[in-house]
């Protein structure tokens, strides 16, 4: 996300510093756009390297030569902290400058819950001169875990419908399906908290009602337990595990269902991928989910682990082409509310706000 919001503000003619250990995957040549690979010397004395350290240095190098007006960092650790460190190192050097500190989810519900973390998350969550989450669970889920003292302003995760939307892939279909099968699609880092095995077991029942194909996107340590499963419930030979993949709008425009059991998603964004290429989604209700899958109109939200609900949601929109023509339209236009054209005009607004602010308050010092 932070990959697109830069490109996006670059193609609006504002000038974008990338700050990261590794270029980002997505990240496109702009003329506005600036990459700076953090440099993490190795030395028998550590016996691991101190990142936070020399990306603190490096952003204090970046903001001083290239006079910049604003730093948005992504994930309160360890982003926030250094950049509360590079502020205190540029202001000895006459140098002022605000910071946004962005939420995104493990950040405050797994890693900053450590005890280890969390009095350096809440001290960098509160240092920060404008907070964002991704979603309004989110932002509970951080009210409610730390004792933040500022407001934290919700911004969604958008969606580029220039890119994600439905074309016509028809050649592809007939290969993975030549028989008119119902096409079911799941994609994750494979990852415990994504619940993979329960897509493995919706798709089981499904296939007991509805001749279909689940393709399985993305890798990770589950990966090889769900392949198991897949052949314990003898459903291998219609599952495709296609590994990571970049063209995932291809993918999805051939989709007919997009299954997301996650024990926890701060938002979603793949759900509302899938959304944007007319997929209906079979969710769990964790998280930020139900703020992006309406129940009942762009698909159905069961509880955490009920494959059995979530089968029968999937069996009775499959079942119904009626239903599920109606689905795939209602998918569509509840992802236009997140096109990137109307939140990236959000952060903009957020930017003025925040270096406006900050400008007054060295001017009343």
């Amino acid at each position: 996300m932070a990959t697109e919001l830069g490109m996006a503000l670059s193609e609006k003619g504002h000038e974008v510093h990338f700050i990261t250990y590794q270029q980002p995957v997505r990240l496109h040549f702009h003329p506005n756009i600036y990459y700076h690979e953090v440099s993490v010397p190795t030395y028998p004395l550590f016996d691991f390297p101190p990142y936070e350290s020399a990306l603190t240095s490096t952003m204090v190098s970046v903001i001083a030569n290239h006079d910049l007006d604003l730093l948005h960092v992504h994930y309160a650790i360890p982003h926030a902290s250094a950049a509360y460190f590079a502020k205190q190192i540029l202001k000895k050097i006459n140098k002022d400058i605000p910071f946004i500190t962005t939420l995104h989810g493990t950040d405050i519900t797994l890693v900053g819950k450590d005890a280890t973390y969390a009095p350096v998350v809440t001290f960098s969550i509160n240092e920060s001169d404008a907070i964002t989450a991704v979603s309004a669970n989110l932002r509970d889920e951080t009210y409610n875990s730390f004792p933040i003292t500022k407001e934290i302003k919700v911004i969604p995760n958008f969606v580029d419908t220039s890119r994600f939307h439905q074309s016509d892939k028809a050649h592809f279909k007939k290969m993975l399906a030549p028989n008119d099968e119902k096409i079911l699609v799941h994609v994750s880092n494979f990852r415990k908290v994504k619940r993979v095995e329960d897509a493995i077991q919706v798709f089981a029942k499904v296939l007991e009602k509805i001749p279909s194909k689940l393709l399985m996107i993305g890798d990770g340590p589950e990966r090889q337990h769900v392949e198991e499963l897949s052949r314990k419930l003898a459903v291998h030979h219609e599952v495709r595990f296609l590994g990571k993949q970049e063209q995932m709008e291809e993918i999805l425009s051939i989709s007919d269902l997009f299954i997301l059991p996650s024990q926890y998603e701060s938002f979603g964004l793949a759900a509302l991928e899938a959304m944007a290429c007319a997929v209906p989604v079979i969710s769990s209700n964790a998280g930020g989910i139900p703020e992006i899958n309406i129940h009942g109109l762009t698909g159905f939200l069961s509880n955490v682990g009920d494959v059995d609900d979530m089968a029968t949601h999937a069996i009775a929109l499959l079942g119904d082409e009626a239903k599920l023509e109606a689905a795939k339209d209602a998918a569509l236009n509840q992802a236009r509310h997140f096109e990137k054209s109307t939140i990236i005009p959000q952060y903009e607004s957020l930017y003025k706000h925040v270096i406006a602010t900050y400008n007054t308050h060295l001017e009343d010092e």
